[in-house]
């Protein structure tokens, strides 16, 4: 329940995981959906109730910690309606220009206290948040697109390639579905070797968890060829490791 200070103990302890999860490199789930990626969109989406991080010291963490700015921002444009329901919420909002990482977030706080909170200065904020995703988003595609072509013109080596594959899939935020097109394309590929195709499955545990079963459904049920038929029998073992955890699914 929130308190005379316009916070709540749910949302103090919610912000302390955030904190932990920035920590350990760990990506930020929806509340509600510990299956699906939190990404900006979430947080623009006024339809969307987002639980316990409604409460301003999530978002306020999100916007001073996360380590890419349209997640920050978008966080930034999500507290500025709520800033002035207290004068301890307002003293947080104005600190975040303060603290945050990004010059980004700072100019928002910027421009919403210089304009005393005003609906146009918000509605500002959105705007230039909604740009700044889309334009990041065809940055990271565009850096996806080069990363493949080094690994096929032999410019890159393979566990370079994966490592790049997830940090530009995590930083940029990518849509789930996308992120199971990529892989399945390159499970499924006659022209990327196995080496390649197991790197990734090494690393099958940091895909959300939708992605992992949608994978592994997709990959079981592809035409048999002997590489394929390699993958199946990898992701049987990696399902009968994990048992407990996909059964549910």
């Amino acid at each position: 329940m929130e308190n005379r200070f316009g916070i709540t103990e749910e949302g103090v302890q919610i912000a302390l995981k955030i904190k932990q999860h920035y920590k350990s490199g760990q990506p930020i789930c929806l509340p509600g959906n510990g299956d699906d990626i939190l990404i900006p969109e979430h947080l623009l989406n006024d339809n969307l109730d987002l639980l316990d991080f409604e409460d301003p010291l999530p978002l306020a963490m999100v916007a001073s910690r996360d380590p890419e700015p349209p997640m920050a921002m978008a966080a930034a444009a999500r507290l500025s309606p709520k800033a002035r329901r207290t004068e301890l919420v307002t003293e947080v909002f104005d600190l975040l220009g303060e603290i945050t990482k990004h010059n980004e977030v700072r100019h928002c706080v910027e421009l919403v206290s210089a304009n005393a909170f005003s609906p146009q200065a918000i509605a500002e904020v959105r705007r230039r948040t909604s740009r700044v995703i889309v334009h990041t988003r065809q940055q990271y595609t565009t850096a996806l697109r080069q990363n493949m072509k080094d690994l096929m013109d032999g410019a890159v080596a393979p566990r370079q390639f994966v490592k790049e594959f997830f940090r530009l899939t995590e930083a940029g935020n990518l849509r789930n579905d996308i992120r199971k097109k990529l892989v399945l394309s390159l499970l499924l590929s006659d022209t990327i070797r196995p080496s390649v195709k197991f790197l990734f499955l090494e690393n099958f545990d940091r895909f959300p968890n939708p992605v992992r079963m949608s994978i592994i459904t997709s990959v079981l049920r592809a035409e048999p060829t002997h590489h394929v038929e390699l993958i199946k029998e990898e992701l049987k073992w990696i399902v009968a490791q994990d048992r407990p955890y996909t059964e549910p699914h």
